[in-house]
């Protein structure tokens, strides 16, 4: 049996954020002139900020101005988050350390930029545990495209095969699955409901990453 990786999502997976990205990206739309709301954030979550602003904002932005609406939405997250801080979702830190006493490689896989990961992983104390961080920075394609999770395989020297994906989105769910990986969706934030993410196919979905074990994961690998 191969040894079982983990490549986490972050953001509803690893933290719960969701209220300062919402609140940046209202804040970034206001701007601008255009309304942002819960509708659009449950409609844009796990995607790429280039893949966001195109389908939110202007249709025909140029990567110029991708990067320039994505870095200042970000600006507003980064600042929320040193305000306010984050905590880790139950169930995380106990995971973390179980799969680092058990001795498997862990990576985040993420569509966020490094500045926000970065910023997540030093406020939790978290860098410790990740063999490699793949964020959004990394790949050309966002989620539901498998390619930040094929990245984080690669990094870690595991076949996709080996690996496990967490992840709380239905974008996340079919990366997870188009790589070739078992997936463990968790709705605790509550942006999907258990049966999309499960249509989407995740092997199993949890209502808290507390109902989950090293053991569950290596049953699930084993096939």
């Amino acid at each position: 049996m191969p040894t079982p990786a983990i490549l986490w999502d972050v953001d509803g997976t690893l933290v719960n954020t969701a209220e300062q990205h919402f609140r940046a990206w209202a804040a970034f739309a206001a701007e601008i002139g255009h309304a942002f709301t819960r509708a659009h954030f449950a409609a844009s979550f796990g995607m790429r900020n280039p893949e966001i602003v195109r389908m939110l904002f202007d249709a025909n932005a140029s990567d110029e101005r991708c990067a320039e609406w994505g870095e200042r939405k970000e600006q507003l997250y980064r600042a929320s988050v040193r305000s306010g801080g984050v905590e880790l979702l139950p169930g995380v830190a106990r995971l973390l350390a179980e799969f680092a006493a058990t001795g498997w490689k862990q990576a985040v896989g993420s569509s966020a930029p490094l500045g926000n990961l970065e910023l997540l992983l030093g406020v939790t104390d978290t860098q410790k545990y990740f063999g490699a961080v793949v964020t959004g920075d990394d790949v050309r394609r966002g989620k539901p495209d498998p390619e930040v999770f094929l990245t984080g395989a690669r990094k870690l020297g595991v076949e996709p095969a080996a690996c496990v994906v967490l992840e709380d989105a239905v974008a996340g769910v079919e990366a997870a699955r188009a790589g070739g990986m078992k997936c463990v969706a968790v709705t605790f934030v509550g942006h999907h409901p258990a049966e999309k993410l499960r249509a989407a196919g995740a092997d199993i979905v949890v209502a808290s990453l507390e109902e989950l074990s090293a053991e569950r994961i290596a049953a699930l690998v084993a096939g």
